[in-house]
């Protein structure tokens, strides 16, 4: 266990150095997820009057604006190049198809879910399980969609869930560091189990909940270093877009790392590594 949490370690080091030549170089992208955001606020108010019809625009319209995120991180990790306005655009239309695809997947057994446990004393308990699960397991399907190749939402979901068993510890761990001060203070279970509640039901493919979870973090971190409220807010909001988009790039760099080697692999190299 100690030294395969040396070589993880190492691994973040090298993953958080790669996040931030890809954040220099992408500095475009946090500009165009703020735009997101308010292209996201502006459907909402364009679908609330339309009822169910509004609902499948909005899904839509979420889809969108994660597949281009996806498409921009993905630039950010693949490439060692200056992103552009030109790419934002370019980034239209893609992995639409796959976001849609696994959050209708999700949608059918979900409102079952959800319709089964209205009535259930222990519907609320059944249902942030489920969700802690799927928050668990699907916890790397961003990164599927656009490092992996894939044939299907099931075939994103088996390859998430594959990734998940053999490198839990190595791909957890720094959300578990970030989480800390959220979980450590009053009713911070509470408040992870709301966050894991609202992340699993999207599988991390719903585009407000990839500000959601750098917003409470800052949150937590600035509170419990005793920043003062007023003040915290401001902060909150100036660097939640940079935090949102430094997650994802250290996500896809790490598991690009882990995704190519296995622990025998990562110790082995490790070996040489340190008689060098």
């Amino acid at each position: 266990m100690g030294k395969q949490l040396f070589v993880a370690f190492d691994l973040y080091g090298q993953a958080l150095r790669k996040t931030w030549q890809s954040l220099l170089r992408g500095w475009v992208t946090i500009i165009a997820v703020i735009a997101f955001l308010f292209l996201l606020l502006l459907a909402q108010q364009i679908a609330a009057p339309l009822g169910m019809a509004g609902g499948f625009l909005l899904g839509a319209v979420n889809a969108l604006l994660v597949g281009m995120t996806l498409s921009l991180i993905e630039q950010g990790v693949s490439y060692a190049r200056t992103i552009t306005i030109r790419d934002v655009f370019d980034s239209f239309g893609h992995y639409f198809w796959d976001v849609i695809s696994v959050l209708f997947v999700l949608w059918i057994p979900l409102m079952v879910l959800d319709m089964g446990t209205q009535h259930n004393p222990n519907g609320p308990l059944i249902s942030y399980a489920v969700m802690l699960l799927i928050f668990i397991l699907l916890n790397p399907a961003p990164e599927v969609i656009y490092q992996m190749p894939h044939d299907s939402p099931l075939d994103i979901f088996k390859r998430a869930y594959e990734f998940v068993l053999e490198n839990w510890i190595e791909w957890f761990l720094p959300m578990a560091l970030l989480l800390l001060p959220l979980v450590a203070a009053p009713g911070g279970l509470k408040s992870f189990f709301l966050l894991s509640h609202r992340v699993g039901r999207g599988a991390g493919l719903d585009f407000s909940q990839i500000l959601i979870f750098p917003f409470m973090i800052l949150g937590s971190w600035l509170s419990s270093f005793g920043v003062d409220p007023g003040l915290a807010q401001y902060l909150i909001l100036v660097f939640t877009p940079p935090l949102a988009i430094a997650i994802l790039l250290f996500r896809g760099h790490l598991f690009a790392s882990l995704s190519r080697s296995s622990h025998r692999q990562r110790q082995f190299a490790s070996q040489f590594k340190g008689n060098d």
